[in-house]
């Protein structure tokens, strides 16, 4: 069965990896057949119980839309493991590669093969998403899997012990429950390689833990993706888009816009077209069972105390939508807000929000957007809104952000066959598409030389061959 790990942590994680390790080198390899056959079972064993995470999951945050957790966990985790099993024999095959011409006829390879046991350490937001899909892509690159889900969504984490305890050996696939502490612990273990997805203080401890073992990390992050409105976008469009960007799980998501910068003249209409788009979305208003809560108190907290301290430096609050008091009627529930003026000193600027809080921040031309931007870390994500132009040229080229969605939000992140990942503070690595199957997996590269080669001219003894063949290759 699947380990809840209690203290001591250190002993009974290292038996586990221990075991996987093991049977790693026990079984070797599996097969194609094998890896599709496990992705199908993931896959069945999921849409099964998505009822059940659905009810999990509204457990965990006292308030999580079912549709939301239906759309954003489930589609996304089938439509990937659907495209892992379509393109796998192909990203199995042996490479050829070049050989120059006084190797011939020598042959160069490369051959993909399994690393062996991969941490994955998933967070709450999305818990089973962000738990399987990073388990998927480690299947099938061939390896053994440990999961250490998130302590802060507790139904959740339990569910998906059970359900993989029920496909899976533990010498296959274990998930490990627990703090903190069991956290920390499973970050220092001697693993082939370390998936983390989480905030970027966590992240560096994480990857901090990892490196005492050398252990290559992957690490997915976050911060504070920009959403830019140029001055020929459509406000209504834009809006709709970055509203649902924004509230979508009660704005808990990684790759959510953190701000949106407006053409200063725009700003007034932008608010008055962004609160339209969320009563839209929203009829009901935050009582809505599809408006998401916030996951705890403490995370409640931080949000409301951001609010506050930007309220205390001189910002103007505006909470949007339908009776937006209703959230205040159900537990850490947050309803839209938006942050006019807002400013580089207001610790709502400062961190990544993480919730349904929207600063708008007027710009005057594109070149102030941009430096705006870039004052800030990396974004795991950009936005933008607007024709194809100049401007929209001048983004692309001027900054840089792990991934970009151009006239909508979240949806990059479900498309297949790009890589996601961040760079500099939202991350390291990147996984989907055959990029994660790669960055899972160790490209061995070989080379077959013949019986009847021209190298023997570059070895000893060395004389007029020799030379003439080293003047010939370094003309």
């Amino acid at each position: 069965m699947n380990a809840h790990v209690t203290l001591p942590a250190d002993a009974a994680l290292n038996d586990i990896l221990a075991r996987q390790r093991a049977a790693f080198l026990r079984d070797g390899a599996p097969s194609l057949a094998a890896r599709k056959a496990d992705l199908a079972k993931l896959k069945r064993a999921f849409k099964a119980r998505l009822a059940d995470f659905e009810t999990a999951l509204n457990a965990d945050f006292e308030g999580r839309s079912s549709h939301e957790t239906a759309i954003l966990e489930g589609m996304a985790l089938v439509g990937g493991v659907n495209y892992l099993r379509r393109n796998l024999a192909r990203w199995m095959r042996p490479e050829a590669r070049h050989v120059e011409m006084h190797f011939l006829p020598g042959r160069a390879r490369v051959v993909y093969q399994p690393l062996g046991v991969i941490g994955i350490m998933s967070p709450w937001n999305f818990p089973v998403g962000l738990s399987l899909m990073p388990l998927a892509t480690a299947i099938a690159a061939g390896n053994r899997a440990m999961v250490k889900p998130s302590e802060f969504t507790p139904a959740t984490s339990a569910l998906l012990a059970k359900m993989l305890a029920e496909i899976f050996p533990e010498e296959q696939v274990a998930v490990v429950t627990g703090g903190p502490e069991v956290g920390a612990a499973f970050s220092g273990l001697p693993f082939d390689h370390l998936v983390f997805t989480g905030s970027t203080p966590v992240g560096r401890a994480v990857m901090k833990a990892a490196s005492a073992n050398l252990v290559p990390v992957t690490l997915e992050l976050g911060g504070k993706s920009p959403a830019v409105i140029a001055k020929d976008a459509s406000l209504a469009r834009a809006a709709q888009s970055i509203a649902f960007g924004k509230l979508a799980n009660g704005g808990q998501i990684c790759v959510a816009p953190d701000y949106a910068l407006v053409p200063e003249m725009e700003a007034d209409a932008f608010v008055a077209a962004y609160d339209a788009a969320v009563r839209a979305l929203y009829p009901a208003g935050p009582a809505s069972s599809d408006y998401t809560a916030i996951v705890n108190e403490r995370h409640y907290g931080r949000l409301t105390a951001l609010i506050d301290d930007a309220r205390a430096k001189g910002a103007k609050i505006v909470e949007v939508g339908v009776e937006p008091e209703a959230a205040r009627r159900r537990p850490h529930t947050l309803a839209p807000t938006v942050v006019l003026g807002a400013t580089s000193d207001m610790e709502v600027m400062r961190e990544e929000i993480f919730g349904p809080v929207l600063p708008v921040v007027p710009y005057r031309d594109i070149d102030e957007a941009i430096a705006r931007i870039n004052a800030d870390a990396r974004p795991l994500a950009l936005y933008y809104f607007g024709g194809n132009g100049d401007d929209r040229r001048r983004v692309l080229e001027r900054t840089t952000s792990g991934n970009v969605a151009i006239n909508d939000t979240l949806l990059h992140y479900a498309q297949d066959d790009l890589p996601f990942g961040g760079v500099g503070a939202s991350g390291m690595g990147a996984y989907h598409g055959i990029e994660g199957f790669r960055a899972l997996s160790h490209a061995k590269g070989i080379f077959e030389q013949s019986r009847w080669n021209l190298t023997g001219a570059l070895r000893p003894p060395f004389g007029w061959v020799s030379n003439f063949v080293s003047w010939w290759l370094m003309r």
